[in-house]
């Protein structure tokens, strides 16, 4: 039997680099010391919370390692947008549109390929990655939804509110503003 403590433990427990992650369905977690949250403007973390939870319904090591900790993902991952968003007065970060040969959905915005690999960099050296792989079969969305009302980390915006949302996204619409200004730019 599946319990909400057990979750949170693995999750909590099993910080490790992003390649560790298990090629199996489940959620993360993904962790940053207290200076990380300094740098991206959230202050000081109130607890031992994550910054990002999510579910991978086919592959942790997939949807974690290939899409978010992944260059070039930007505009299919929305944590990638959030710390673009985060770190773009720091690292002079541009949003442009996620496909610029078909622009559209600016929300979905992307970076400049040299701007996405500084992301990925930045992550990567930042970043932890806490997974919980289940035994049984499992309802992730239940499961998700129940560790994000527990912990409630600032990077998500779906599924539950927190201090860090309206500024982040504020952030995230300069960003996609951006994006959608590029059209008009004839680049």
């Amino acid at each position: 039997m599946i319990k909400l403590d057990d979750i949170l433990q693995s999750l909590s427990e099993s910080r490790n680099a992003p390649t560790n992650a298990p090629n199996q369905p489940g959620l993360y977690a993904i962790y940053g010391s207290a200076d990380v949250w300094q740098e991206l403007g959230l202050g000081d973390p109130p607890d031992d919370r994550p910054l990002y939870v999510g579910k991978a319904e086919k592959s942790l090591l997939g949807r974690d390692v290939k899409q978010h900790f992944g260059t070039g993902a930007t505009g299919s991952s929305t944590v990638r947008r959030s710390f673009a968003a985060l770190l773009k007065a720091k690292h002079n970060f541009t949003g442009i549109p996620r496909n610029p040969k078909k622009p559209g959905h600016f929300s979905n915005y992307g970076l400049p390929l040299e701007q996405c690999d500084k992301l990925t960099q930045w992550m990567r050296g930042r970043l932890l990655l806490g997974t919980w792989a289940p035994d049984e079969e499992a309802d992730l969305d239940h499961w998700e939804t129940q560790v994000l009302q527990v912990w409630k980390p600032p990077i998500n915006l779906s599924k539950v509110k927190t201090p860090w949302s309206k500024r982040l996204k504020e952030l995230r619409k300069i960003m996609a503003d951006e994006a959608r200004g590029y059209v008009g730019t004839g680049q």
